[in-house]
């Protein structure tokens, strides 16, 4: 039993080490291939789609540096589904203090599909006067050259979508900084191997520049409002339709809005849970990626075999590989100092991420997401809890081979 155990720990660390040698290389052309945006004499208009939920961590920190942005032509609409939501407060001062942003506010309702996000952003664009869309999330912080870096690409009638990496901002207490790490390092490192490996299939949430006429090709934001991962979607189905995804160099901040064990733990379960059902065969890959934990295997196999040096050996190999990981990429790629400052902690973001990759496996498919309850169906669709099945079957395209190297 040692012995396969043993194994076990051999095939992981040199499984999560060619992993990291991908890393590295694809870290290396990320960052070599940085370019500054040309000057455009003529910018075209954007409209900034931005949907709000509640009161949240730096949300008037988040918001102003949109309004702050210095590009010549561009709205910004907001989306609540009821003019209760604290968050409009906050929308209705920035208002007065910026008076010269154009501003909307597009209050959604009820939402009639899964996806209260989408049902919201649906009715949004519909708002919207401008042919290119920025979509991003509440809990974005962005630099005032942010539109020029993402629309710059969409110039190109080919390139169907664009979306941003972003650096994990903690908001207090180790679950948050372990949940920005994350963010940083765990999943940079997915993005840039599948773009180095095959090239963009899918869209990251919290920056997501597109045209309506690339919408329109895809059927509408409608065409998302059955699945919970609706930024991977939305790749998805541009990237099907030949349209190209666009991985820009312009990084954002996202701000973690959990600081408990207990919200931390449900959203990135919540989060495990969907990529298993809309990319299985992906994530099923994923545990060969993680270190630390066949780092502890191989440890605590050689100790009870007798072969304590190998043991510790084999630890500490797992350990420096998640960390080198860390520098190179929190720090080196997103530049994010929390990364760097705290490199030696992201070992155990790799022991804690490995426990909720093994949970999604025996946690069930039910999810809870802003006060309901979810099922979640093979191909990435969710549907309320008790109510019946959609009409139209789950999405079976082939995942792309990418999707095994996103965490």
């Amino acid at each position: 039993m040692l012995t396969a155990l043993m194994w076990v720990a051999v095939a992981g660390l040199t499984g999560s080490g060619i992993y990291l040698g991908l890393v590295l290389l694809a870290a290396g052309r990320f960052t070599g291939s940085k370019r500054a945006v040309p000057e455009i004499n003529s910018w075209p208009g954007v409209s900034l789609l931005k949907p709000l939920y509640g009161d949240e961590p730096r949300l008037r920190e988040n918001l102003e540096s949109f309004f702050r942005l210095r590009y010549p032509k561009f709205e910004i609409i907001f989306g609540a589904r009821n003019a209760s939501d604290p968050a409009l407060r906050v929308v209705n001062e920035l208002r007065r203090e910026y008076s010269w942003v154009s501003v909307a506010v597009v209050l959604a309702g009820e939402p009639d599909r899964p996806n209260a996000k989408v049902c919201a952003m649906t009715k949004m664009v519909a708002k919207t006067e401008y042919e290119f869309l920025i979509i991003s999330d509440s809990d974005v912080h962005v630099e005032p050259n942010y539109i020029q870096s993402v629309i710059h690409p969409l110039l190109d009638p080919a390139v169907g979508l664009v979306t941003c990496l972003y650096r994990g901002v903690p908001t207090g207490g180790l679950w948050s900084r372990l949940e920005a790490m994350g963010m940083s390092v765990e999943m940079t490192s997915g993005v840039l191997v599948a773009d180095m490996l095959e090239g963009m299939k899918f869209a990251l949430g919290p920056t997501m520049a597109t045209r309506k006429d690339a919408l329109a090709k895809i059927g509408g934001m409608g065409a998302l409002a059955d699945y919970c991962s609706d930024d991977y979607v939305l790749g998805q189905f541009i990237a099907e339709k030949g349209m190209e995804v666009v991985l820009s160099q312009h990084v954002v901040d996202h701000v973690v809005l959990n600081t408990s064990m207990r919200s931390s733990l449900l959203h990135q379960a919540r989060w495990m849970k969907s990529t298993r059902c809309s990319r299985p065969l992906g994530h099923v890959g994923t545990g060969m990626t993680f270190a630390v934990p066949f780092g502890v295997l191989g440890c605590v196999a050689g100790v009870l075999g007798g072969h304590v040096g190998l043991g510790v050996a084999m630890l500490a190999l797992g350990i420096a590989n998640r960390i080198v990981q860390a520098l190179v990429v929190g720090w080196g790629v997103v530049r994010d100092r929390e990364s760097l400052r705290y490199c030696w902690l992201y070992p155990l973001r790799d022991l804690l991420g490995f426990a909720l990759w093994a949970w999604s496996f025996v946690g069930g498919r039910t999810i809870r997401w802003r006060g309901q309850k979810y099922r979640l169906l093979s191909g990435g669709q969710m549907v309320r809890e008790g109510a019946p099945l959609p009409a139209q079957p789950p999405n079976t395209s082939p995942q792309p081979e990418s999707a095994r190297m996103l965490r």
